[in-house]
């Protein structure tokens, strides 16, 4: 299994902090937001990993990152997106990089304690989706559950005004190499770019769906707000001495 980490985009939403650095390697407490990213591979068994990146800031993951040694990264690589062409858009620069084997896919703002190394040693083909439930889950991808059976999701619906349940899509997923022709096969969608909604969709049509939820916390960091409460949680785990978000690289057990 390989990793991929998606961190482009231009974080409009953090501006105008994100007109000094890609938002993925903005502070959280005493770390880049994309090292816990990594330590989320990395714990599940990871240690080859692709950065996807993009926009004016995209060098600035060289110097943070290097070659990944230091990290416990075995081996790092990094991809370039040119344009804003999505999240499916993104996840097929890697194509090469898989070699044709399965990937598991992080998106860099997603902040989270779960343990991800079960579902990943287990997994087999098709896809499997991390699932978190949520009071409002309307700014997020939405399952829809097949009433008959509730562990089996029918759709993932993208930002519904009236959900059809409370469990939101999270950012980590697991891909077979199928992913790569599900988005030639995707149309862009009204904004104009290739969605992971679109590609889900194609695995739960072909009845090569899976899914888990997330044990633990699970932040998207790409607002002012979530940003402040990913802080706030490191910086209370480090006064209470825990060891869950220092660094992989560290020896720190799992979750």
């Amino acid at each position: 299994m390989k990793g991929v980490i998606l961190a482009g985009g231009l974080g409009t939403r953090l501006f105008p902090l994100t007109k000094a650095t890609n938002k993925h390697l903005l502070p959280v407490y005493d770390r880049c937001m994309v090292h816990y990213a990594i330590d989320n591979l990395l714990r599940a068994g990871i240690d080859h990993i692709l950065i996807v990146t993009g926009g004016p800031h995209a060098g600035d993951f060289l110097r943070v990152l290097g070659t990944g040694k230091d990290l416990g990264i075995r081996h790092l690589e990094y991809g370039y997106q040119e344009g804003e062409g999505g999240i499916a858009d993104a996840l097929s620069i890697a194509e090469d990089f898989a070699d044709g084997g399965p990937v598991t896919v992080v998106l860099g703002d997603n902040f989270t304690d779960s343990n991800l190394g079960p579902a990943v040693r287990s997994f087999t083909e098709g896809a499997h989706l991390f699932l978190k439930e949520v009071p409002d889950p309307r700014d997020c991808g939405v399952a829809v559950f097949d009433p008959r059976d509730p562990k089996r999701i029918t759709a993932i619906e993208e930002k519904p005004e009236q959900p059809k349940s409370n469990y939101a899509v999270t950012g980590f997923y697991i891909y077979d190499s199928r992913a790569f022709d599900y988005v030639r096969r995707s149309e862009p969608s009204a904004r104009g770019e290739l969605e992971i909604t679109t590609v889900n969709n194609f695995y739960i049509q072909d009845n090569l769906m899976t899914w888990s939820e997330l044990d633990g916390l699970w932040l998207d960091c790409g607002s002012f707000d979530s940003l402040l409460e990913a802080n706030r949680v490191v910086a209370a785990s480090r006064q209470r001495g825990e060891a869950r978000f220092l660094p992989a690289a560290d020896g720190v057990p799992e979750p």
